[in-house]
């Protein structure tokens, strides 16, 4: 049997009506975008501003969230190109199945889980870190200290019965707390212009200087194979800067996975996905601005976990601080809803196609939801925020999902040369140059984490290799008595 066996787009969207597996289209491209804005403005916008200000940029971490925006922007063009293409749940791994095969297709969704269920794990801890700090919790029973973690898993158990109980509730759900979390960000960004000295924008680009490089299986992996040595400051410091404040974007991704439940996807999925990343990147760049006039770069308070309160604090407004963190609890809350709501979905994809067990894919007939998967994805984030401490594999998040921007962007450049006979509603200007910029940018990013976090990825990797022939080749549907005319006339043979 070929492991290479390409799904063709036809089947896949026929798929999508058998009654079983019917998902419930309730979705504008309003609820698309308060998606996108809902997973990927969290705790990054108060954090990341200020750290990265205080190592790399200096006050040019404006540019390095533009550059960074910029990179996300590509891959999100090939995204767009992809879920208007093929407007089917699934997002990277029914992308890969239509163009680079099933175990291409396999690897990528297995690969998602690091970005989805992992991502939502590590976010559900920060999320009852700041709920602790907020309303001044036990320690036992929320926050970083606490084993288990009852603030984690209370807010993973809620947010499953949301997402069984329906994808627009969800939407609604997402629409009013991105409503409230975006006001606060814009409110401290208008209160902390009263705070602004010019001064602090000098130098703007501070000098290059030696970084502290790292050794071992903690040095990157650019720095393990050819010797580089970092910087801080100056150019490279900024392009340093973009490769971390990268990661403050992921998630807009997850936005194809709604595509089955959208009412008009051609056109619905690429506005959710560009217009959230060009929100995004405003209000990214907002921040940064404010925060460094507030306090100078080279100032300690600006290397903290909290800087965007720390500034605050420096001009006598310490009330910021509470209001930063219920704008961090709003913010987490709609990441963790939107990674559980597209890690449910990439499962439903895989189970439909047999690659898992098919009953998982059963809908429900009430609310139109794939309810076992999403209540199997609950219990399984819930128990690792409970118990496990995430903070270490977080990077394992960023280099799974970085994988999944190369594949994508990679198979729009195979899909246009194999089926140019397919309707594209939105295609990606500028085939193959851009998708090409695209891959080459994630490449870049992947090489700048650590050895590390790169032999947990190959030793994931291996995982899902074992559990996809043990099961998934065996019972995929698309191998068992299906000729290649129905399969799809462009797939190689293994």
């Amino acid at each position: 049997m070929s492991l290479f066996r390409v799904k063709s787009v036809e089947r896949s969207i026929e798929e999508t009506d058998e009654p079983d597996h019917r998902l419930k289209k309730e979705l504008t491209a309003w609820d698309l975008t308060f998606f996108g804005i809902g997973v990927i403005i969290g705790t990054g916008i108060f954090v990341l501003t200020g750290q990265q200000a205080a190592t790399n940029a200096g006050p040019a971490i404006v540019i390095s969230f533009v550059l960074a925006g910029l990179a996300c922007g590509l891959a999100g063009l090939c995204y767009a190109e992809f879920a208007s293409t093929v407007p089917v749940a699934g997002s990277a791994y029914t992308f890969s199945y239509a163009t680079l095969g099933e175990l291409v297709a396999w690897i990528i969704g297995w690969d998602l889980v690091l970005e989805l269920a992992l991502g939502a794990a590590v976010v559900a801890r920060g999320w009852s870190a700041y709920l602790q700090s907020l309303l001044d919790l036990p320690t036992w029973l929320a926050g970083d200290n606490a084993t288990p973690d009852f603030g984690a898993v209370a807010i993973v158990a809620a947010l499953t019965v949301i997402g069984v109980l329906g994808t627009k509730l969800s939407g609604r759900f997402t629409g009013v707390l991105v409503v409230i979390k975006v006001a606060v960000v814009l409110f401290v960004v208008v209160a902390g212009l009263f705070f602004v000295k010019l001064s602090n924008y000098s130098p703007f680009v501070p000098d290059s200087k030696p970084a502290e490089a790292g050794s071992g299986a903690q040095q990157t992996l650019l720095q393990a194979v050819f010797g580089f040595e970092p910087t801080m400051f100056g150019f490279y410091g900024v392009i340093a800067a973009a490769s971390v404040v990268f990661f403050a974007y992921i998630g807009f991704d997850i936005v194809a996975t709604a595509a089955e439940e959208t009412h008009n996807p051609q056109r619905d999925v690429p506005r959710g996905i560009l217009g959230s990343l060009i929100i995004c990147t405003v209000l990214y760049v907002l921040v940064s601005f404010v925060v460094t006039g507030m306090l100078e770069y080279s100032d300690k308070r600006m290397n903290t976990a909290a800087p965007l309160a720390e500034a605050f604090k420096a001009n006598d407004a310490a009330w910021a601080s509470k209001l930063i963190s219920l704008g961090a609890v709003a913010g987490l809350t709609t990441v963790v809803l939107v990674l559980m709501l597209g890690q449910a979905r990439v499962l439903f994809a895989m189970s439909r196609d047999g690659l898992l067990p098919v009953p998982l894919a059963k809908v429900h007939p009430r609310f139109g939801t794939p309810y076992r998967i999403t209540i199997i994805t609950g219990v399984a984030v819930a128990a690792l925020a409970a118990v496990v401490p995430l903070s270490e594999l977080a990077n394992l998040v960023s280099i799974g999902t970085l994988f999944a921007f190369v594949l994508v962007s990679a198979g729009v450049v195979i899909l246009r040369r194999s089926r140019p006979d397919l309707e594209r509603s939105f295609k990606v200007p500028g085939v193959p140059w851009l998708p090409i910029l695209s891959i080459l940018a994630c490449a870049w990013l992947m090489v700048n984490l650590s050895v590390e976090t790169w032999a947990r990825f190959v030793i994931w990797l291996v995982i899902g290799f074992v559990i996809y022939f043990l099961y998934g080749n065996r019972h995929s549907r698309l191998g068992r008595g299906l000729d290649q005319a129905d399969v799809g006339g462009d797939a190689p043979e293994a």
